[in-house]
């Protein structure tokens, strides 16, 4: 199965969705895994069109690569597989849609875009810091993971949104750091239209009212519209590529986190290409 609207060929496509079905660190409720082949069957529940760009995906050239096969454990293998797989994408000339799977997959992710695109910055949309040095002695956790991406990051090349959760520790060093925006409007202002950009959406950023299926809820998010407002202040500039993150389907029986998430790429492939 493919995501609604998709082609089945990398060749001609400017994006590639791929899934990263991974939660080997899961802290809480773990599930996310199941979070990539869940949203390509629930795409199929709505629309082709977005209103909000005006913009039919089925009239884009984009591709569901379909999942990476990565082995149970082994976190460093796993990691080492995603960031092959990122590689030979870019090298394609495409702009990749992670989905996951856990947050920790944007890791290698971006640690691929980075090697690729000089200049790049990174715009993390999250409920959670994920800034620890280390989680229970894990340097490398769903916890952790934009700490390490700041390992080879330049600090003024990252941004973060709509945190509501961390440890003391997590949001001094964010706030003496400058990473905290008030909005994306403020962080884009001055910025060159042509800077690479990476969005990373871990998607508890949205309240748990809208989107209880993840591993960590946290209240207090945005609404749906209210992130897309944000997210559209992204239409034409230089995005090459995003992911999706932290959706734990079966927490929600309902199927509305899914929808929701599925929507969201939706919105994402309308806004990148419209």
């Amino acid at each position: 199965m493919r995501f609604m609207g998709s082609r089945p060929k990398i060749e001609g496509s400017g994006i590639v969705l791929r899934g990263y079905p991974y939660d080997g660190t899961a802290s809480y409720k773990p599930g996310s895994r199941f979070g990539p082949m869940e949203i390509r069957a629930h795409s199929e529940g709505i629309e082709s069109y977005s209103p909000r760009f005006d913009v039919n995906i089925e009239e884009i050239p984009f591709t569901d690569a379909g999942d990476l096969s990565l082995p149970f454990g082994a976190k460093e293998r796993v990691m080492q597989e995603i960031e092959s797989d990122a590689d030979a994408l870019f090298d394609a000339g495409v702009i990749l849609f992670g989905i996951g799977g856990e947050h920790l997959v944007s890791y290698p992710l971006i640690h691929s875009a980075f090697k690729r695109f000089p200049g790049l910055h990174v715009f993390q949309f999250d409920a959670h810091m994920d800034l620890r040095e280390d989680y229970l002695g894990e340097r490398f956790s769903h916890a952790t993971v934009m700490r390490r991406v700041l390992d080879f990051l330049p600090e003024t090349q990252f941004h973060q949104f709509h945190i509501r959760s961390g440890t003391r520790d997590e949001w001094q060093f964010s706030r003496e750091k400058g990473f905290l925006s008030v909005s994306l409007k403020d962080a884009l202002v001055g910025l060159n239209p042509e800077t690479p950009i990476y969005v990373t959406i871990d998607m508890d950023v949205l309240d748990p009212s809208v989107f209880p299926g993840t591993g960590t809820p946290e209240p207090g998010g945005l609404s749906f519209d209210a992130l897309m407002d944000e997210l559209a202040l992204f239409r034409g500039r230089r995005v090459v590529a995003a992911d999706f993150m932290e959706l734990a389907p079966h927490i929600d029986t309902s199927g509305i986190s899914t929808i929701t998430a599925a929507k969201l790429i939706r919105e994402m492939i309308g806004l990148v290409n419209g």
